[in-house]
């Protein structure tokens, strides 16, 4: 993400003394990715970011994974996982599919979280429905219904779903990092031409966000020898004490209503749609859209094996004509995985001639390793998916 910001007061040389007005010095803290090799940001501190007085184990939900065995496509309702909000949308996240590299889950939240940092990956977290305010150690940044909140691997926030509001978020935790896909790239960074979004598109922090308090509670989820576990620490001041940053390292902001599609007069493999890039694995997007428009064009999809990948799709606006007679709707998962050949449902193909416009909103994931189903995702299965081609 290497697009340059700065907010709030910074001195004019990196690594320097910079003192607050008491005469003492503001503690810097670098955020970096790639061990030194990557983008970064230089935050300045009012206080000491490393400080804690207390720690406890935490354990950050089940994280278990059953095998897709025997080899089916499945069909999840999300929906059907929560009949109420549950308390937030740290703490009240469903792993619902995952392996090594991605984790994906569901939650459905109308309260604050507590001050949380992911120490495992990047998280990119797509909001379905509601609004509300992400707080961070950057400054805070206002989310919305078709929103992806992209956070920085270890960055400290917290969601504040807007009052009186439930906050429906579809969550992918990476393993490593997410970012923009290098194609759409200059060597320096800028997006291309033909890039579907660009920098207009970001919305990062534009304040520092300062918070008082003492006995502050922070969530951590990390690595462990047997897998990711996680601690609650007690900070002895709020760490929203930063007066100013600078650097390509930051949350932000990007909706789905500014991507711009990519068409063509016959069909277009999912590579145009793609939005994101992680290790491993992409996240895609599937927009309202102008459809194929050779005078023979097959507007839905063509049957496709998949070779080297699970194929995740998220169901969450508009119509979805290839899933007719399928059960598919709004909130539904359909997991096709690598071995499995899967397409259109009987009949719609014949269906879409002479459609020129689909208007479907999904995010699909693809990765390139296995996924194994989460509690969430076993206990909102619809059993007869498999068999509806059939």
């Amino acid at each position: 993400m290497a697009y340059y910001r700065t907010v709030g007061r910074i001195p004019p040389k990196r690594h320097t003394q910079f003192r607050q007005d008491s005469g003492e010095l503001y503690s810097e803290e670098l955020a970096g990715a790639d061990g030194f090799s990557g983008d970064s940001s230089l935050l300045y501190h009012r206080g000491t970011p490393a400080a804690i007085t207390a720690a406890e184990p935490w354990q950050p939900g089940d994280l278990s994974l059953a095998p897709n065995a025997p080899l089916l496509p499945r069909h999840l309702r999300l929906h059907d996982l929560f009949r109420t909000a549950t308390a937030d949308i740290v703490t009240g996240r469903r792993l619902v599919l995952g392996n090594a590299d991605v984790r994906i889950s569901y939650a459905v939240a109308s309260e604050p979280s507590e001050l949380y940092r992911n120490a495992t990956g990047d998280e990119c977290v797509y909001i379905e429905r509601g609004s509300g305010v992400l707080e961070t150690v950057f400054g805070a940044l206002d989310f919305r219904t078709g929103d992806y909140v992209l956070v920085p691997r270890a960055t400290i926030h917290r969601w504040l779903p807007a009052e009186g509001t439930t906050v429906r978020a579809y969550i992918i935790e990476a393993t490593g990092h997410i970012a923009p896909p290098g194609r759409y790239l200059s060597r320096f960074g800028q997006f291309l031409e033909h890039a579907p979004y660009c920098e207009r598109d970001l919305h990062g922090p534009t304040a520092p966000l300062l918070r008082e308090g003492t006995d502050v509670r922070l969530l951590v989820k990390h690595r462990g020898v047997d897998g990711i576990t996680g601690t609650r620490y007690l900070l002895p001041a709020h760490p929203f004490d930063v007066v100013g940053w600078d650097g390509c390292l930051y949350p932000y902001t990007v909706n789905i209503e500014d991507f711009e599609p990519i068409t063509g007069r016959i069909h277009q493999p999912p590579p145009v749609h793609q939005v994101f890039a992680g290790h491993n694995f992409v996240i895609c997007n599937f927009v309202p859209r102008k459809v194929d428009y050779h005078p023979l064009a097959v507007p839905v999809p063509y049957h496709h094996s998949n070779v080297d990948s699970d194929e995740v799709m998220f169901y969450c606006g508009g119509d979805y004509e290839a899933r007719r007679g399928s059960g598919i709707g709004l909130g539904s998962i359909s997991l096709h995985p690598g071995g499995h050949t899967h397409g259109p449902q009987p009949g719609a193909a014949e269906r879409s001639l002479g459609t020129e416009r689909f208007a479907e909103t999904a995010v699909m994931v693809d990765t390139f390793a296995p996924l194994g189903l989460g509690a969430g995702g076993l206990a909102c299965e619809d059993p007869e998916y498999a068999w509806s081609w059939a």
